[in-house]
């Protein structure tokens, strides 16, 4: 059927006119979306992944708007659209042919790609046909289904009678582990509803569904029409729906495309579509909205454009990362395209910035499924480390994770005030304290024995590892202060005597005066041995002549220590010697010389995760291999260089803390307009949970000093900005119930604090410490009186001027 579009009407296919001032009746995604703030990508990195993200769905493709097999969790399988725990299809293709002409364009070469918060679109020209395509998409929340939209422009002087061709590219199969709870994949089947004009989907031996139309009719074929066929993997078919379509001279259409999914039941799938059909742009006016207040929650405005930006976009990209399963539950996954899932360690990084920015129900939600998945594998206390979205667990948990658990939930403790969610896990997180303390520490030092952060062989376990003791000390601390806030004073005495001894032994036994550096592990020199040898090995492949001198000095030094006496060995400089300073357990002196010492492994993107892999070459042999194979060898990341920031910001250095979120800056948009990959600046993956970690921190609880315990109704206030920021502000951070804004002017005589919250009955706590004169709401502060330097304040608005 043909269907002729003429100016001012809209007859299924949308028609904006370009001709005519008019008011536009009809709503699209490009009236929503293009308003929005927006980054443009860079065409060197159009063969290079997107992503358009949803909490139940998500959408992963090239910029330039094809769909190859990308990925290596499910090898080739972690693109295309995904409704976890099963994939809907590898992706789609579209093109315009002209009727009754040979001539035709496949929609999978854009020349330009633009990221949106919450949508992307990619543009294509036919320049000797006159016409202009624009291809844009999003996702609803809590639907299983993406928008699309095709505009396609005339700018020629006469009328364009074209066939239109989608072709979805389905591919139903189930998430990584799908096998350990009987997901099993079989061949696709299709059929086409008429009635609909829409093609429908499923797997043969499983209730799994995709189904995709427009709004108007159209004709069914298997292969693409104008595209090449698609070379694939798996066991889909590709299905084709074709448009006959008239646009008129200097005018343009619009053509909306529905693609829903399940995995319950094709009752579902229907009810899903007919929702995005009928529902679906309210629902991405109402996700905008939401958006908006993202944007508007923990909002910072610094002289410094480039950081705010960056700020403001982890806020969406982690938006991005919220990952809802109904039978598991919702969470914060840990990064696309390869981790779509949730890791212990990720998220206890990753909600540190999440809880500074104002997502405490993100918080909460994923700190529970944690919790219960946890339990339900473990019984013991101990967090898993990976969990696929069907539930089936990976890994029970690395020891440093239970750990970072406990500390994060008492963060989490003072950023919302949540006594029950305490009161209710406060139980595990003793066990998991206990399985530390006892099972895994048979020597009875403090020091659970086994594997960290660092994935390397050798350095697994049977040693005692920097990280885990770093981090176990600080989850004593963070019990000590829950037990007291819970009122069990009996434990929190106890984990705080431990805490504190513990603190002073990692001073004392993990200090490494030769290397000015905490050391990568304890260990007997018969224990040290064989993973000096294989970090040689390592350095010797890479061709690090410099590595290998250095270790083979550290290998003759072994030789004159006692065997058989545990001492710390500095062996692959990983990024976790410097937990000790992310967490504050270092001393002034150590930390000073150990930050000095961190700068010989870092480039002008972060630190080196290994830094035996340090590089002088813009281009190394690393890197080069690392594009063809995927491995972290030779990586900086985003996370060592995050940890750096806070080790700067926690011992007062706030110029080099900036510095580091600087380095971080710069791989922020390096090829994913609006997002940082996971390793600096393009590899890995494209979107990352703990990059907030390094900027949000820093930013909110250092720079701009918030402390928060909301569960007292009380915050300290301790701003120690960079000393180029003459005007900076930070509005609506969420505590608790309440939002505070703090703005900050240097005068030329005097700091100005302007302070507002909503609730007026919480207690703000001013840090005016070295102040020799200060003004609170226009009266002198008699500081001969004040020796905590601290100023009480309540009160909806208060100003305070500080010499």
């Amino acid at each position: 059927m043909k269907i002729t579009v003429h100016p001012f009407i809209t007859l299924l296919v949308f028609l904006i006119s370009c001709s005519t001032p008019e008011k536009k009746t009809v709503t699209s995604l490009f009236q929503k979306v293009t308003d929005l703030s927006s980054i443009e990508g860079k065409p060197q990195y159009l063969t290079s992944p997107f992503v358009t993200a949803g909490d139940r769905v998500y959408v992963i493709g090239y910029q330039d708007g094809s769909f190859p097999d990308l990925g290596w969790h499910i090898a080739g399988e972690m693109g295309g659209i995904w409704d976890h725990p099963i994939k809907l299809m590898d992706g789609f293709t579209a093109s315009i042919k002209i009727q009754n002409s040979s001539d035709s364009l496949c929609l999978d070469k854009a020349e330009k790609f633009t990221n949106y918060p919450m949508a992307n679109m990619h543009h294509f020209n036919w320049a000797d046909k006159n016409i202009n395509v624009d291809r844009i998409q999003a996702i609803p929340d809590g639907v299983e289904g993406v928008l699309v939209e095709y505009r396609i422009m005339n700018t020629g002087e006469e009328i364009k009678n074209i066939i239109f061709s989608f072709t979805g590219m389905i591919d139903l199969r189930p998430t990584w582990l799908g096998e350990r709870t009987d997901m099993v994949d079989a061949e696709d089947e299709i059929s086409f509803d008429e009635k609909l004009g829409a093609l429908i989907a499923k797997d043969t031996a499983n209730t799994w569904f995709t189904m995709y139309g427009s709004t108007q009719s159209a004709k069914y074929s298997i292969e693409p029409e104008g595209c090449s066929p698609i070379a694939r993997s798996g066991l889909g078919k590709n299905g084709t729906l074709t448009y006959s379509i008239s646009i008129p001279a200097k005018g343009e259409i619009i053509v909306p495309v529905f693609i829903a999914g399940s995995y319950q039941s094709e009752e579902a799938l229907r009810k899903t579509y007919d929702i995005l059909k009928t529902q679906g742009q309210e629902k991405i006016k109402q996700k905008i909205d939401r958006y908006k207040l993202i944007d508007r929650t923990a909002h910072l405005s610094i002289p410094d454009l480039e950081i705010s930006q960056m700020y403001e976009w982890l806020k969406y990209n982690t938006d991005w990362l919220t990952r809802y399963v109904p039978e598991q539950g919702a969470g914060l996954s840990a990064g696309l395209p390869d981790y779509p899932w949730w890791f212990g360690a990720d998220a206890t990084y990753s909600l540190q910035g999440v809880l500074a920015t104002g997502d405490h129900e993100l918080a909460r939600t994923t700190i529970l499924l944690l919790h219960q998945l946890s339990q339900q594998t473990n019984k013991n206390g101990r967090i898993l480390h990976e969990v696929s979205t069907n539930g089936s667990v990976f890994n029970p948990g690395n020891v440093n994770e239970t750990a970072q658990f406990i500390t994060l939930v008492n963060n989490y403790y003072r950023w919302t005030g949540d006594h029950e969610l305490v009161k209710q896990i406060f139980p595990d997180l003793k066990k998991g304290m206990s399985w530390l303390l006892v099972e895994k520490d048979p020597d009875g030092n403090h020091y659970p024995n086994g594997s960290g952060m660092m994935e390397i062989p050798g350095l697994e376990s049977k040693l005692e590892m920097i990280d885990v003791a770093a981090y176990t000390q600080q989850a004593l601390v963070s019990l000590a202060e829950l037990a007291h806030s819970l009122k069990d004073s009996a434990d929190a005495v106890y984990y705080q005597q431990i805490a504190d001894e513990l603190k002073i032994k990692i001073n004392e036994e993990w200090w490494q005066p030769n290397e000015n550096s905490f050391g990568d592990f304890i260990g007997t020199v018969e224990q040290a041995t064989p993973v000096l040898e294989a970090a040689l090995t390592r350095s010797d492949t890479l061709g690090k002549t410099w590595a290998v001198a250095e270790l083979k000095n550290t290998q003759k030094q072994m030789t004159k220590y006692k065997k058989g006496k545990p001492m710390p060995h500095v062996i692959y400089h990983n990024w976790v010697v410097n937990t000790p300073l992310e967490t504050g357990i270092a001393d002034m002196e150590k930390a000073k010389a150990a930050r000095l010492k961190a700068k010989t492994y870092e480039n002008p993107y972060g630190v080196f995760v290994t830094g035996i892999d340090r590089t002088e070459e813009d281009d190394s042999i690393v890197l080069k291999s690392r594009k063809k194979i995927f491995s972290y060898t030779g990586a900086v990341m985003t996370l060592p260089t995050s940890v750096q920031a806070i080790a700067a910001a926690r011992y007062g250095d706030m110029e080099d803390a900036l510095q580091y979120i600087k380095k971080l800056q710069h791989s922020f948009s390096y090829a994913l307009p609006g997002s940082m990959y996971e390793v600096s600046p393009d590899f890995g993956m494209i979107t990352q949970a703990w990059n907030i970690y390094g900027v949000a921190v820093p930013m909110v609880e250092y720079f701009f000093g918030f402390q928060p315990k909301a569960y007292e109704k009380r915050v300290i206030l301790s701003p120690h900005l960079p000393k180029d920021w003459k005007e900076a502000s930070l509005d609506n951070v969420k505590v608790g119930n309440n939002y505070i804004s703090l703005s900050i002017s240097q005068k030329s005589e005097y700091k100005e604090y302007r302070i507002k919250q909503l609730l007026e009955n919480w207690t703000l706590l001013i840090d005016i410490k070295d102040a020799r004169k200060v003004i609170v709401n226009d009266r002198e502060l008699d500081l001969n009186t004040n020796t905590d330097h601290l100023v009480s304040l309540k009160g909806k608005d208060n100003k305070l001027e500080i010499y």
